[in-house]
């Protein structure tokens, strides 16, 4: 939508934002060691995104090369919740700790609605789908959006957007805020945090 811009969207709201620079993106996918010249917050993003195309990213591939072959996922519970809980090590480690009794985040209902819902609407192929139709558009590269753009980052978020790079790839950018608790899926864990950024990062443009 941020690419599109309609004249009706006025601005967007993203917390794992698209920002990486063609090179540094690049990069990351090949392996390679983190470019000289990055600053601190650069490098760590650069080393968490280069750890998510080598351990993380392979659902995505799957989904966008051959999202019908997933079949088996829409034909037994057990391996949905299976697919939807295998997640990145710092995300499983999230779900994880509601397991093992921990209150912070989701809980155990929060997790076994979300497979619950996917499997009774018969969903989980045709949220695939998604990746089918983006692929090809990179996952995490900036995309030229020129419309006005509020950052939310999320320490435990498949990386941290230093906020060197979304000044680079958003020219109205209009918000950017490192909260302190939270990963990828931060609207499902932190409801009520991620609605304060985006109230707090579209609240100038409200009465346009």
């Amino acid at each position: 939508m941020g690419v599109q811009a309609p004249p009706e969207l006025l601005g967007i709201h993203v917390n794992m934002p698209g920002v990486f620079p063609p090179d540094i993106d690049k990069a990351a996918q090949s392996g390679a060691p983190a470019p000289s010249g990055l600053s601190a917050d650069e490098k760590t993003a650069y080393e968490r995104l280069k750890f998510v195309y080598a351990k993380g990213i392979a659902y995505g591939y799957q989904m966008g090369l051959r999202p019908q072959t997933l079949y088996g996922i829409a034909d037994s519970p057990v391996g949905l919740a299976a697919y939807f809980l295998d997640h990145d090590a710092r995300s499983y480690d999230l779900i994880a700790r509601v397991f093992a009794g921990k209150s912070e985040g989701l809980t155990r209902d929060d997790i076994l609605d979300n497979i619950t819902i996917a499997w009774l609407t018969n969903t989980a192929l045709s949220g695939a789908r998604l990746y089918w139709e983006y692929f090809g558009k990179g996952f995490f590269n900036a995309k030229g959006v020129s419309i006005p753009v509020a950052v939310s980052v999320f320490p435990d978020e498949l990386y941290p957007a230093p906020r060197s790079w979304p000044e680079q790839a958003y020219p109205k950018l209009i918000h950017y805020n490192k909260v302190d608790k939270g990963g990828h899926f931060a609207a499902w864990e932190q409801p009520q945090l991620f609605s304060e950024e985006v109230r707090v990062g579209l609240r100038s443009l409200r009465h346009k």
